[in-house]
């Protein structure tokens, strides 16, 4: 039953694949076209609703959407610019997060990464929500109370291809990336084009509409009414930080990778927002409450086509965009993972977020996200309007915080940088606009519903420097344990007098009584493990056998080097044991391997030396606090208990050692 079941889930999820393998990371990787798609897709999607928001503000006073789309393309680069030297600085990934808290302080970068997963689960929900109702405002009434379902089952199925992996959740998804790209191309440029002869009769209605625009409201007036048009299209910049968080998933050269990525994403977000605008003034689009302005847009642009020929390019080109929200999601499983990985490895986040599965992706990561972006779909049952007020503020908190720091590096290293001037001027900007668009979201969205995003991400940080707090507890606590590995070689000597200083390298007795311990690097658990073995079973084991799994985790899959290097570290942490043991006359070696599944990779090594030494006990140290709570076995591993359980499975004798911190 338990073979069937792992056949089954190796069909739905795909087969393991091996993190030694040094071609493993060329096969994972993006290149940048498929990053584009895979990252960039949550940018240019936001091109279905920020214009939009931006357009509606301006009202009756339409001409000036013609600065606001300017400023929002300049942003756009600012952003992409100041971004892609955060990939300089930072080639290894880590984005918003990593850029707080290297830069400025560690707190400080645990409120941006809270902030990011907020971001992130709303990015699922929104576009899985928005792209589900452009889907059903072309099927009948009767299809309705079937949206949420629908809206549901979309994440249910990223969810899943996700934890297959980062390159088959994007590949498929390139054709509808591109389609719904040439489409839109073909839309703006025919809007623009067929109006190119009336380009005199346009810039005299826009200049006198302009003239009266002021005198109704003054240049202030004017100046006011553009600045907060320009903020409420702040939607628009959602996504270009996905880059700089998805290094660890681009091909090598990732800095080359990510800034061609960057490029790509900006080109294509800031053509179409500006196309977008400038076609809304050019066909006299106007607001309709059952219909998007991208819908009016594309009706008007067919309008003299013909019905059939209109109506099918109408279909085809909002579906791509209805399609391509979908793939916008992608970036929520892509990117919030990650930041919960390195969190989680910064202790700010609960550390089996920092596991890869056996298709090596942060599958608790995955499945958080998913689960929370089902749930927030579900309670919201996929409102977008309630959706969109939870989503427009936290991407600015990090935003801010990330341009914050890199200002701050600059000026910190002016002696040394080259270019600084430059370098700084472009992340000052950047972060002039965007706590300007922050300040403003909050004021006009708090009472909107903005007052809940605020209330979210602080209780998520409020939780972060509570896991923070424990972990440093326990860290105190096993500083403890680990100062008997200063004198564990005179630890031994004392407790088996007589056996030490044999002149001879001692050999193996295979049908003698064997110790098989199971450490976890060179520690006070596993010298506290060694000599309560010694202490319960005096003269019992001639044989010592150290097992070691360093876990794979996203910590160290960055590269074949640093593969190698925990391969090494482990091989050197377990060799301290058998040098000590044979030290004390006692033979001993150890088995050393690396993997995501530690349960599987440990009872993998216990059968090959139950072979080898047919007479075994396995030991294992298990930790134990002064107070069991929750939260202790949910911060914890007791992956001891998961071995125990195998094992007895293959008739291996199993003793666990409690070891009290």
């Amino acid at each position: 039953m338990k073979d069937k079941s792992k056949r089954i889930i190796s069909k739905i999820f795909g087969n393991p694949r091996d993190p030694k393998d040094k071609q493993i990371f060329h096969q994972l990787s993006l290149v940048a076209f498929l990053a584009w798609v895979g990252l960039g897709s949550d940018g240019l999607s936001s091109s279905c609703y920020g214009p939009e928001e931006a357009f509606k503000v301006l009202g009756e006073h339409a001409y000036l959407g013609i600065f606001v789309a300017l400023a929002s393309a300049v942003t756009i680069f600012i952003i992409s610019t100041s971004y892609s030297q955060i990939i300089e600085l930072f080639p290894t990934g880590g984005g918003g997060y990593l850029v707080a808290s290297k830069l400025l302080s560690p707190k400080l970068g645990m409120v941006s990464g809270s902030a990011l997963i907020i971001d992130y689960v709303l990015t699922i929900a929104i576009s899985i929500a928005s792209g589900t109702a452009a889907i059903f405002s072309f099927l009948p009434a009767s299809y309705q109370p079937y949206r949420l379902e629908f809206a549901l089952f979309g994440v249910a199925i990223l969810l899943m291809l996700n934890l297959r992996g980062v390159r088959e959740a994007v590949v498929p998804l390139v054709p509808i990336f591109i389609g719904f790209l040439l489409l839109h191309i073909f839309a703006i440029g025919y809007a623009v084009i067929h109006h190119l002869f009336e380009a005199e009769q346009l810039y005299s209605k826009a200049v006198n509409e302009l003239s009266a625009t002021s005198d109704k409201l003054g240049i202030m007036g004017m100046i006011f009414l553009i600045l907060k048009s320009y903020s409420m299209g702040a939607g628009t910049y959602t996504g270009i930080e996905a880059v700089s968080n998805g290094l660890p998933i681009l091909r090598d050269p990732k800095v080359k990778t990510a800034h061609k990525t960057m490029r790509y994403m900006a080109i294509s977000l800031a053509l179409t927002v500006l196309g977008l605008m400038i076609s809304y003034l050019l066909l006299d689009v106007h607001p309709s409450q059952n219909k998007t302005l991208n819908a009016i847009l594309f009706q008007n642009i067919s309008a003299d086509w013909g019905v059939t020929t209109g109506s099918i390019f109408v279909f085809a080109i909002l579906l791509s965009e209805a399609f391509l929200l979908f793939i916008a999601a992608q970036t929520g499983f892509l990117d919030g993972p990650r930041v919960l990985s390195n969190m989680a490895i910064d202790r700010w986040m609960p550390t089996r977020f920092a596991n890869l599965s056996n298709r090596l992706v942060t599958q608790n990561g995955i499945l958080l996200m998913g689960g929370a972006a089902f749930l927030m779909v579900l309670l919201s049952k996929g409102s977008i309007t309630f959706l969109v007020v939870l989503y427009s503020i936290n991407v600015f908190v990090t935003f801010s915080l990330s341009q914050m720091g890199m200002v701050n590096h600059w000026w910190q290293n002016r002696k040394t940088a080259k270019g600084w001037k430059k370098k700084i001027a472009i992340n000052f900007i950047g972060l002039s606009l965007t706590i300007f668009i922050l300040i403003t979201l909050v004021i006009i969205k708090f009472y909107e519903g903005g007052w809940i995003t605020v209330l979210i991400t602080g209780l998520v940080v409020a939780l972060c420097l509570k896991i923070k707090k424990h972990y440093n507890n326990t860290l105190v606590l096993l500083k403890r344990l680990d100062e008997i590995t200063d004198s564990f070689e005179a630890s031994i000597y004392n407790t088996t007098p007589g056996e030490a200083g044999q002149a001879e390298e001692p050999k193996p007795d295979y049908n003698a009584k064997t110790a098989v311990v199971l450490v976890n690097g060179f520690n006070g658990l596993g010298a506290h493990t060694l000599l309560s073995i010694f202490k319960l079973f005096p003269r019992v084991f001639k044989n010592f056998v150290f097992i070691q799994v360093g876990s794979v985790d996203a910590g160290s899959f960055k590269g074949a080097a640093e593969v190698e290097n925990l391969q090494k570290h482990i091989e050197s942490q377990s060799q301290k044991y058998v040098d000590y043991m044979k030290a004390s006359g006692f033979y001993a070696e150890a088995y050393n391997s690396l993997g995501t599944d530690l349960v599987q990779e440990i009872t993998a090594s216990a059968i090959k030396i139950s072979e080898k030494y047919p007479s075994t006990v396995f030991f294992g140290g298990q930790l134990v606090f002064p107070k069991e709570t929750f939260a202790t076995r949910i911060l914890h591993n007791f992956l001891i208990f998961e071995v125990q359980r195998e094992f007895y499975h293959h008739g291996l004798h199993f003793v666990i050692m409690p070891i009290r911190v």
